[in-house]
């Protein structure tokens, strides 16, 4: 999950062109992209929010570092806010811990 907010529209743009074609050619694939939605709870700190998901961790590690990626974050320093979180998806017997 990408949390972002995009300071400089140029640059952002820039960014955006580079790291979409790292992760496509890194296995990765958007989910859910878009302008951050009102919370219904708590506060959201970013004015937008992307969930990607890619075959494995490993991929997302290594599309990470990158020399592609690592491009795509120079080309947004200063002029994006970007975080983000890598996490595995839940196992079928949902969130809940055993007991």
């Amino acid at each position: 999950m990408v949390n972002f907010d995009v300071l400089d529209e140029e640059a952002g743009a820039a960014y955006a062109a580079v790291a979409q074609q790292s992760i496509r050619s890194h296995g990765g694939h958007y989910v859910i992209a878009g302008p951050a939605p009102k919370p219904v709870e708590g506060t959201w700190d970013s004015s937008g929010f992307v969930v990607i998901e890619f075959p494995d961790m490993d991929r997302i590690r290594g599309w990470y570092d990158s020399a592609e990626y690592r491009r795509a974050r120079e080309i947004r320093e200063g002029k994006a806010r970007v975080t983000m979180l890598f996490a595995e998806g839940a196992p079928p017997e949902g969130l809940s811990r055993p007991a």
